[in-house]
């Protein structure tokens, strides 16, 4: 079992940044890949990115490549997600994941999800 807690959400002006983090208690941080998505409303969740269980290897979503860096702290059981030139678009509820899986060019949420943090880009 693992419990994950984000934080850093909040409201950001176009072309703002943000980070948010994700602490995660329970079983082993660094046996899990981690994973960051959100979901806008009205629309599916979608993925944003993904973190090895090294920290060595990270994945994008094409709408946030080269604006958002994902990182670990396997020392502190932390995921963050840094946030830069934020547009509107990027305006949704944001979900810590453990143990996503990896299906073709497709990312699929793991077991273990955390509340959310909401994002808010005004224009």
């Amino acid at each position: 079992q693992v419990q994950l807690v984000e934080s850093g959400g909040g409201l950001v002006q176009a072309g703002g940044s943000l980070r948010l983090s994700c602490v995660a208690s329970g079983r082993a941080f660094s046996s899990y890949v981690m994973a960051w998505f959100r979901q806008a409303p009205g629309k599916e969740r979608e993925f944003v990115a993904a973190i090895s269980r090294s920290g060595r290897t990270t994945w994008y979503a094409d709408l946030v490549k080269g604006r958002f860096t994902i990182s670990r702290d396997n020392a502190k059981n932390t995921v963050s997600l840094q946030m830069n030139s934020l547009k509107p678009e990027d305006t949704a509820v944001y979900y810590c994941n453990a143990d996503p899986t990896h299906v073709g060019q497709d990312w699929l949420g793991g077991r273990y999800w955390g509340q959310g943090t909401q994002v808010t880009v005004s224009s």
